[in-house]
């Protein structure tokens, strides 16, 4: 007999997602099925599924039960665990209003993740999240091929190598089809390394920048929000500015960063695309 897994799909600027619900965190959810769900060509297809679960029914999550209803049980495509996912929290947040589950107010509402607890704001279009706050500690490199590129570390709850490009090569001729070279004595839990260079002016932005990214687990990706803040800190920084707005265009769209101090906010749509069935 086949077991039906109910499920959504949803995502935020192409960065897409299996979404589960599971309040009481009854479902054996393990890295072969997480993989299974996110197989593109054998299942649903996504670059993580996003298991929706109260806080106090997961053992992450039971810390910040007083705080936050819901935990954001995140993992990565390859069925490995990620302590945060700054696009997913946006969909997240989008499955948890749209099937009733929680009713934000305008200070918005809390969310749980193994990065500690963040603070959506929903609007009809887009969601913001605030976010914690950058932290760049280190430079570092990544190799491509043949090729090296200086990069700074970056700690948003997860790790982020962020590496500027200036010209040659341009950004849409890397080969990210095999994951970039770093130092696993710097990571040795692994890291998500953006590659990025600075775009023409943009109204409304303090700086222009755009982005491809390698996600750890989940290869190369549409979107990455967290790598999108980490990114954004380092702009502000090479621009030497202590804060501002970055518009930052992703393949799969326009993400916006305003860094101010300890605030740390992520905008960007988030969106329900289907939901089904899928057997097992």
């Amino acid at each position: 007999m086949m077991d039906r897994v109910l499920f959504t799909k949803g995502h935020g600027t192409g960065n897409d997602f299996v979404i589960l619900g599971d309040p009481d965190g009854a479902l054996d959810l393990t890295p072969g099925l997480v993989a299974a769900l996110c197989d593109r060509h054998r299942g649903i297809g996504a670059d993580g599924v996003l298991r929706v679960v109260r806080s106090a029914k997961h053992p992450d999550g039971a810390g910040y039960a007083g705080e936050a209803e819901w935990f954001m049980d995140y993992w990565n495509a390859d069925g490995s665990i990620a302590e945060m996912c700054g696009n997913g929290v946006r969909v997240f947040t989008r499955y948890l209003v749209a099937n009733g589950l929680a009713a934000p107010g305008p200070e918005g509402l809390l969310v749980a993740t193994r990065a500690g607890v963040v603070r959506p704001l929903v609007g009809p279009e887009t969601i913001s999240v605030h976010m914690s706050t950058p932290r760049v500690y280190a430079a570092s490199t990544a190799t491509v091929g043949p090729l090296t590129f200086p990069g700074v570390a970056v700690d948003c709850g997860n790790p982020h190598l962020v590496c500027g490009l200036h010209g040659s090569p341009p950004l849409s001729s890397l080969d990210l089809h095999v994951a970039p070279g770093f130092d696993r004595a710097l990571f040795p839990a692994g890291v998500n390394v953006e590659f990025t260079m600075r775009g023409a002016p943009v109204e409304g932005a303090d700086l222009h920048v755009h982005m491809r990214v390698y996600e750890r687990g989940s290869a190369e990706t549409l979107s990455c929000g967290t790598g999108a803040c980490a990114v954004a800190a380092v702009a502000l920084r090479d621009a030497g500015l202590d804060s501002g707005t970055v518009a930052l265009d992703v393949p799969g769209g326009r993400l916006t960063i305003a860094i101010d101090g300890e605030r740390c906010v992520l905008t960007g749509p988030a969106v329900i695309v289907a939901t089904g069935d899928m057997l097992l």
